[in-house]
């Protein structure tokens, strides 16, 4: 823990909105105090809204599986606490060890939608670092990006170092030991940067330029087109159970488990059911166990089961059926967060409301069937009124 910024910081935890959003050490917290290479991954916003991300948490737990990988968690403070660090002095510092930003091999920023880019920018000059990557010298650590708005990297290009195209969990290792192996041996970052850019799915800016509205590699061994990552062995990899529980209440406060990735049905407005593909979904046996050892590592009293449509899962009776008899007379609720409404009958709405009854929530998406088509939301005025109908019975 960087003492002085602790130091600096408690006595201000009273006079803001919200102390918890700062304070460390809560249950499911992981210090690698013994590693040589430092990451922080930064969601830019504030603690409640970036802790419930579930691609940071997942990238977190990877990169702690390696005892000689630290990675700490950063977000972006509150308008009262920004203008006290200005005030004082104070950077922008890693949950974990009260560590400045700027003292660490790898920052990673996760871009979950446009209106969170402004934010990145808040938090660099909070880290007191470079806007610009042009401007970033030996000393600053890599600063990278992945998520759903990287798809469409361009607009986002000045202020970082490298993207990640695709889905993090499966290039993040490469990334940490590429970049490690090249700063022992004390190479520069161009060097790093150029060997960033030959691994598949890495965007390096700096090594490409647009061309007639095409952008184009500079270096002739670089790839023309980037294909995203994807994580192929999903359904075989176990969910993650050992989740950080925090002080206060956060957006998603409760335990969760992605149960499918992907979408295949093709919404026209729809980022993430293209971002995502291809579907592929965890077994019946692996969500059951996650969820019954996740509840017992965590405490919460609410497990979700997490997707882009959560009803679209081909075992997903079966798993509501086990988990409402492994939780029966525990006052543990299931909840499904997104229901596509023309796969939402009866048995599924008695599933889902189990022992513990809660809320349902249905997306028409449109006020007319015109509109619907048009966005290829293929639900009918029938599916809803059935939906409805299936919910009150």
């Amino acid at each position: 823990m960087s003492e002085g910024i602790w130091e600096q910081l408690e006595p201000l935890l009273t006079s803001v909105e919200r102390p918890s959003r700062y304070c460390d050490h809560e249950w499911g917290t992981i210090l690698n105090t013994e590693a040589d290479y430092r990451c922080a991954l930064i969601y830019p916003d504030t603690y409640e809204i970036g802790q419930s991300n579930q691609g940071l948490a997942i990238l977190y737990r990877i990169l702690n599986a390696d005892t000689s990988i630290a990675a700490e968690r950063a977000y972006v403070p509150w308008v009262d606490m920004a203008g006290i660090m200005r005030e004082r002095g104070i950077p922008l510092f890693s949950l974990e060890t009260y560590t400045p930003l700027s003292e660490f091999d790898l920052l990673g920023f996760t871009l979950p939608h446009e209106l969170a880019c402004t934010n990145v920018l808040e938090a660099l000059d909070l880290a007191r670092l470079p806007l610009l990557a042009g401007e970033r010298d030996e000393y600053c650590p890599l600063i990278i990006a992945g998520g759903p708005c990287v798809y469409n990297p361009e607009p986002f290009v000045p202020f970082f170092d490298a993207f990640v195209i695709g889905e993090g969990e499966d290039v993040i290792l490469e990334i940490v030991s590429t970049h490690r192996r090249l700063r022992d041996e004390n190479a520069t970052r161009e060097e790093i940067l150029l060997a960033l850019a030959h691994i598949d799915g890495i965007y390096v800016p700096r090594f490409y330029e647009e061309r007639e509205g095409v952008v184009v590699p500079l270096i002739p061994d670089l790839p023309a087109v980037i294909y995203k990552r994807v994580m192929r062995d999903f359904a075989e990899r176990p969910a993650d159970i050992e989740q950080i529980v925090p002080f206060a209440e956060v957006t998603h406060d409760r335990f969760t488990v992605e149960v499918l990735r992907g979408c295949s049905r093709g919404c026209r407005f729809c980022q993430a059911g293209m971002t995502y593909r291809p579907v592929r979904e965890r077994t019946s046996d692996s969500v059951v166990s996650a969820v019954i050892q996740g509840l017992a590592c965590t405490g919460y009293d609410e497990a979700s089961l997490t997707s882009l449509s959560t009803t679209d899962h081909s075992q997903i009776e079966d798993i509501l059926h086990r988990l409402n008899r492994r939780l029966e007379s525990t006052g543990i609720s299931i909840s499904i967060p997104s229901q596509r409404v023309d796969a939402f009958g009866v048995d599924i709405a008695q599933l889902v409301a189990g022992e513990k009854k809660g809320g349902l929530t249905f997306a028409p998406e449109a006020g007319t069937q015109r509109l619907r088509d048009i966005i290829n939301k293929n639900i009918t005025e029938e599916d809803l009124l059935t939906a409805i109908s299936s919910a009150f019975s």
